[in-house]
């Protein structure tokens, strides 16, 4: 059992309990007791350190990820890890993915993937307390994620808005057109109508009434 834990240890993270890893390396030990024949004259920690070294893995490769990540992304993010932190050692920065790939033998792309991968492997509870401003407060990281979309109210609006538009005249939709569409002010309009700023401002008003007189029958009430 302290060989299994010698094994664990080398896996030990910040993130991993030290005593978690230490369980499933006494697994792995179980599993080579029953499968070492002492007739073959091999030592069993030669034996057994596979065995719990694979146990540990696969450990890594299922329960320790939040999210799922396919096989070969989660070995290749073990090499990367390993290798970082050998680089980071000898230096005082990150190493880039052009070193870490030289180190791990693999390509950039799978080390690219194997960097990004390190976000599935933990996930942060909606119901996590944080703090505002500075304070500890009641308010959760859900309290401080989202907005409302403004799509749904241009949906809404939409929805109201063009079967009243169909019970206006085109000249009428055409000047609504022209002022909230193209934002065009009255002198515009009427250059563009061929008509008084005058008269486009009475027809501005009558369109507008008409469209408030629409949507609120569709509604039930009162304009």
């Amino acid at each position: 059992m302290p060989f299994a834990r010698r094994l664990a240890t080398k896996y030990r993270n910040p993130h991993e309990p030290l005593e978690d890893l230490v369980q499933v390396a006494n697994v792995g030990l179980v599993k080579a007791v029953d499968r070492f024949d002492p007739d073959r004259g091999a030592r069993f920690t030669t034996f057994a350190a596979p065995t719990i070294t694979g146990e540990l893995r696969r450990h890594f490769r299922s329960a320790a990820w939040a999210l799922h990540a396919t096989r070969s992304v989660q070995e290749a993010y073990l090499l990367v890890r390993d290798a970082s932190e050998r680089i980071l050692q000898h230096g005082d920065r990150a190493p880039t993915v052009r070193e870490l790939a030289a180190a791990t033998g693999l390509d950039a792309e799978l080390v690219m993937e194997a960097l990004q991968a390190r976000a599935a492997q933990r996930i942060t509870s909606l119901d996590q307390p944080v703090q505002v401003d500075g304070a500890d407060s009641t308010a959760t990281l859900a309290d401080l994620l989202g907005a409302e979309d403004p799509g749904y109210r241009r949906i809404e609006q939409t929805v109201s808005l063009t079967p009243a538009l169909a019970e206006l005249t085109p000249r009428q939709r055409r000047i609504l057109v022209l002022r909230f569409g193209q934002d065009c002010v009255q002198r515009e309009i009427a250059r563009d109508i061929g008509c008084s700023q005058m008269q486009i401002s009475r027809e501005l008003r009558a369109a507008l009434q008409a469209l408030r007189a629409a949507v609120a029958g569709q509604s039930g009430l009162s304009p």
